[in-house]
């Protein structure tokens, strides 16, 4: 009796991203067949079943299929603008002094609590779709613009709905430890305790967050105060993540191996001391070009302590209205090989198999393998450098997510 699969994309060159396999885990003359929107076979032709049934036989003519894209950390939902802003960062202002003078997040606060649920999905759908039609299908989406329950609340349930409006699979994380609100009059320390005793426990009976992160930094929290955020969460049996070491070294990446985190992003003054800790603890580096490139950081992260100490790398947009609002992978991954030397190989990686590592859901997408999502991205190129190699160009000939 002949194996039925859903459907099957042959004459194909796959990039797996399998770990057991070397490099991009290529397969020249590759085939992907689906059933009940998982993959079901992902290999070499000559492995493939002959005697199989399948209503759907897609010829792709030699394109590359790669796993469907992955853009691991992003502010995609949000209020307002901050192009004003801009202007005054191109006239020699620093993000620290904006931020200090009432800028920065806290203006997009402002924006974010004016704005109805319905208002954030409209204003998010844009962005979200320049991400599906490179290729996108996974996302994480922070809160983190409401710095009180409700408006947090709203966030989170606005970036929910994104995957009810778009075939898209949305991860989410609650950011209430962003940054202060003006309301908290300076006391950071009373603030985190609304964040640990008030909107901790609100988000986690709603449901509406996979994951709780937190920035530390010299504008934002101490280490002391995101650790009691982190046992928070984990009493609420939440996974962490955090925004560390980006304008300073604070111990940032080495708090979040102690905690297990899923993810430490951003990462510029990430010494040897944390990378060895990332290491242990198996938490991902995300590194976020875009932020580097837009906010004109010169220290970068340590790409080489990193590789030494075998921490994974991933790579991510970091799309939010002030320091990155980048909605492009393909570009993230230029960036990421022209400023911080990453290899293709590296790049690729990062958006794939590494971006589905640093949200916890590498057993389901994230490479060409039995059992995981058939989430796809199927590309007119001749090699996969190109996908690294080209500025502004969008060479996405078909996008399947969950099969379809």
């Amino acid at each position: 009796m002949p194996q039925q699969f859903d459907r099957i994309w042959h004459n194909a060159c796959l990039a797996t991203l399998r770990e057991d396999l070397a490099g991009l885990g290529a397969i020249e003359r590759g085939v992907v067949a689906a059933r009940d929107g998982r993959i079901v076979f992902a290999g070499a032709q000559s492995e493939f079943p002959a005697d199989v049934d399948a209503p759907d036989r897609i010829d792709c003519e030699g394109r590359w299929i790669t796993p469907g894209l992955v853009d691991c950390h992003t502010h995609l939902v949000y209020g307002g603008d901050r192009a004003q802003e801009f202007e005054l960062r191109l006239a020699g202002a620093s993000y620290e002094e904006i931020a200090r003078a009432g800028g920065g997040i806290v203006s997009t606060v402002a924006a974010t609590r004016a704005a109805s649920e319905d208002v954030l999905i409209a204003s998010a759908l844009p962005r979200l779709d320049t991400l599906i039609a490179e290729g996108v299908t996974t996302i994480e989406i922070k809160s983190g613009y409401g710095l009180e329950t409700a408006t947090e609340l709203r966030q989170l349930s606005a970036a929910r709905a994104l995957s009810r409006q778009r075939p898209v699979s949305v991860r989410t994380s609650f950011l209430g430890a962003h940054a202060l609100p003006l309301e908290a009059d300076g006391d950071k320390d009373r603030y985190i305790d609304l964040v640990c005793n008030e909107m901790l426990p609100a988000v986690a009976s709603s449901g509406l967050a996979d994951a709780v992160d937190a920035f530390t930094e010299n504008i934002a929290f101490s280490a002391a105060q995101t650790a009691r955020v982190f046992v928070a969460a984990r009493a609420l049996g939440l996974p962490v993540k955090l925004h560390a070491d980006q304008l300073s070294n604070l111990g940032g990446a080495a708090l979040a191996a102690e905690f297990g985190a899923l993810s430490a992003d951003h990462l510029e003054h990430t010494d040897e001391a944390g990378a060895a800790a990332m290491a242990r603890a198996g938490t991902v580096a995300v590194l976020l070009p875009g932020a580097y490139y837009f906010i004109r950081e010169t220290q970068k992260p340590p790409v080489e302590l990193f590789r030494r100490h075998s921490v994974k790398l991933a790579l991510a947009t970091d799309c939010n209205p002030g320091s990155s609002p980048l909605t492009s992978l393909l570009l993230t991954m230029n960036m990421a090989a022209t400023l911080f030397r990453m290899t293709v190989d590296e790049c690729l990686a990062a958006v794939t198999r590494e971006g589905a590592r640093a949200l916890g859901l590498l057993a389901e997408t994230g490479t060409l393998e039995a059992g995981k999502w058939c989430d796809l991205a199927i590309w007119d190129i001749g090699r996969p450098a190109e996908l690294v190699y080209r500025m502004g160009f969008n060479p996405l000939h078909q996008r399947v997510w969950r099969g379809q």
